[in-house]
């Protein structure tokens, strides 16, 4: 056996839904480094199954879970040492393939088993650079059996089991959304999923989110974390992050309002 066969493996991990655009790029950031690609893809009506298996992907089928569901399910599926974790929208600047690289040849007993990457996003055409758009660190990276995704169906995060975390050279390049129209329908599945989710949330606290958490939320992404710098980007970055709180829990007052008619019609049958 040479040392090559004895180098830690990494497995890159994603989870796709109509993602034709933007699949291909991800997985071919990480060329050259994954040994092997899983991409679960939750029914997805375009290329994006044959794209991911051109480039060598084991694809699997998985009805949607919930985004924290979806990736820990994902997870299960790699074999490898590390694995790394991309969404199909984003994917890895030179730096980071270089610091990874470098990570995979780390001893096996080192207690660092997980390591935080920089999220940097192109929004609207345009690199943002305030707002905390720029300074957004997320696990990423981990030592197989070190770590699990939390349960939350819309925002999930990845979490260590044991060992540590360090941050890690380089940039993960984020592409949200193609156009506005595309935000306005992301909002509208994340909203729909949570107004499920939050059903039970009080009245009190829906209006206090409906009437004061936009304005508040807007003030604080365009003043006081200068989104302001950004231009037009930032100023809609900012407008539409406090109307995806109003409509968050506008639709919270909606299912709440639906489940209450519900009741009141089986008790009048």
């Amino acid at each position: 056996m040479t040392n090559t066969d004895l180098a830690p493996t990494l497995a890159l991990v994603v989870i796709a839904l109509n993602e034709e655009a933007n699949i291909g790029r991800c997985l071919a950031s990480a060329s050259g480094l994954a040994r092997q690609i899983v991409v679960v893809d939750s029914g997805s009506t375009d290329r994006t199954r044959e794209i991911a298996e051109a480039a060598g992907a084991e694809v699997c089928i998985q009805k949607f879970l919930g985004y924290g569901p979806q990736k820990q399910f994902a997870m299960e599926r790699a074999r490898c040492d590390w694995l790394l974790f991309l969404d199909a929208d984003e994917w890895l600047d030179d730096e980071a393939r270089n610091a990874i690289k470098a990570t995979l040849q780390r001893p096996a007993g080192d207690a660092v088993t997980g390591f935080r990457l920089r999220m940097s996003t192109l929004y609207l055409g345009r690199w943002m650079r305030h707002a905390a758009w720029l300074h957004e660190w997320k696990l990423r990276l981990v030592r197989r059996g070190c770590g699990r995704w939390k349960p939350d169906v819309v925002h999930e995060a990845l979490e260590l089991t044991s060992g540590r975390c360090e941050p890690l050279p380089g940039r993960i390049l984020h592409q949200p959304y193609r156009d506005l129209s595309d935000q306005l329908r992301t909002i509208d599945r994340y909203t729909g999923i949570i107004s499920v989710r939050d059903r039970h949330t009080p009245l009190a606290r829906i209006w206090f989110g409906m009437v004061f958490e936009p304005p508040l939320v807007f003030l604080h992404k365009y003043f006081l974390q200068l989104g302001f710098l950004d231009g037009v980007q930032g100023f809609l970055g900012a407008s539409l992050m406090a109307f995806y709180f109003f409509l968050r829990y506008a639709r919270i007052l909606e299912e709440r309002n639906g489940r209450e008619d519900e009741v009141a019609d089986s008790h009048g049958d």
